[in-house]
């Protein structure tokens, strides 16, 4: 069954047309996420830059790939696709990055972030690197989790980088409970940028999920990056990096507030929140959330003691950071944001709002106009 919001357990299609009735329900028919299809990245031949770009598939939003359920083993294909940050003319936009290069989990769509991989403590990973039909050099290094020196995933501590046509196994434990990170580790500060990282979650024993459970993962991005390795003519250096695009789970406001597409928090009255927070960027990113206290009970994978815990609005996160947010959803029933508060993160160029902000919406106003506003502004139409 699709899930709608952020990767997690959102709500499904079916409770999303109910919640918002039939003008909605219209809409939902009419605005599917777009889909990925098989495509090379080619090069000469006397194609186009622009012909090149428009060839390679469009990334889907990441999903949660429960590798338990698959007998522990996931293969991980490299991809290049476009990325469609906020395709709509709403705040700033359209932005589109012609050229990322993406993960795509066996036979799943690509997508930026990563697959989200999911296991339970005990239960090790078989991760296999498929770059067969890649372009260039390729590894894969996991956080939090302890593992071999040949695992590692560095290619210049480990010797194994993996080149164009070829696949190589990773075997990843799962000894470290709690919420990591994965990416590329050749090149690293290109790799990144270009969209190589994920989220990689490891469920202790006997774990109890909360009523709703999210993930989330904020960047910045230099959008001069993708241009130029499309084919653009723009010069980027990562001494320089400027980024101008900033992204929840990949898109930027308002596009954030699709429910196929972006990424809000749906929450009913009184549920129990739990949110994974990841920052894939190379900035510290202090989110904020609008009108809920919560508490931080994970950080990098480990527990937070309780008497470490206290009531918070606003968690900062560096780069490669993971907290772990717990809260009620006991406010007045209404739309609340959940954003950086670095002002001029909210942005899309001049825009404003923009950029890396989402919402925590109740199911009890998805039938308001002002939620039909916000789903006009993110991209539904009627």
């Amino acid at each position: 069954m699709t899930q709608l919001g952020a990767p997690g357990s959102g709500m499904s299609r079916r409770e999303f047309i109910a919640a918002t009735g039939a003008t909605s329900a219209t809409a939902l028919a009419g605005c599917q996420a777009p889909t990925a299809t098989d495509a090379a990245d080619t090069a000469g031949g006397g194609t186009s830059a622009a012909q090149q770009s428009s060839s390679l598939p469009t990334t889907s939003p990441p999903e949660v790939v429960n590798v338990d359920e698959q007998g522990g083993t996931v293969t991980m294909k490299t991809a290049p696709a476009r990325h469609d940050v906020h395709p709509g003319e709403a705040m700033g936009g359209p932005i589109e990055f012609p050229r990322v290069w993406a993960f795509q989990a066996d036979d799943r769509d690509p997508s930026v972030p990563g697959p989200i991989l999911r296991t339970t403590e005990g239960n090790d990973m078989t991760v296999v690197l498929d770059n067969t039909e890649g372009k260039r050099p390729h590894t894969l290094h996991f956080h939090g989790v302890r593992k071999t020196w040949e695992n590692d995933g560095v290619p210049t501590t480990t010797g194994i980088t993996v080149g164009p046509g070829e696949t190589h196994e990773y075997e990843i434990p799962a000894n470290t409970p709690g919420t990591h990170v994965y990416h590329c580790h050749y090149q690293t500060q290109r790799h990144i940028d270009m969209g190589m990282f994920g989220i990689f979650r490891v469920d202790p024993e006997g774990y109890e999920p909360a009523d709703r459970e999210y993930f989330m993962t904020v960047k910045e991005w230099d959008s001069d990056l993708h241009r130029m390795m499309a084919g653009g003519d723009v010069s980027y250096s990562p001494r320089q990096r400027d980024p101008d695009v900033f992204t929840v789970n990949g898109k930027s406001a308002p596009r954030t507030l699709h429910p196929e597409q972006g990424s809000p928090l749906i929450v009913s009255q009184g549920d129990t929140v739990r949110v994974h927070y990841v920052n894939g960027g190379y900035m510290n990113h202090p989110l904020h959330l609008h009108n809920h206290r919560f508490r931080r009970v994970e950080k990098d994978g480990a527990v937070v003691p309780e008497a470490a815990r206290h009531e918070m609005d606003i968690t900062d996160i560096a780069p490669a950071e993971r907290h772990t947010i717990e809260f009620t959803a006991d406010a007045d029933p209404g739309i609340y944001l959940m954003h950086c508060h670095k002002v001029s993160h909210v942005m899309n160029g001049s825009s404003y709002p923009g950029g890396m902000l989402t919402g925590l919406v109740y199911e009890d106003v998805m039938d308001t106009d002002i939620f039909a506003s916000l789903m006009e502004y993110a991209g539904y139409e009627g």
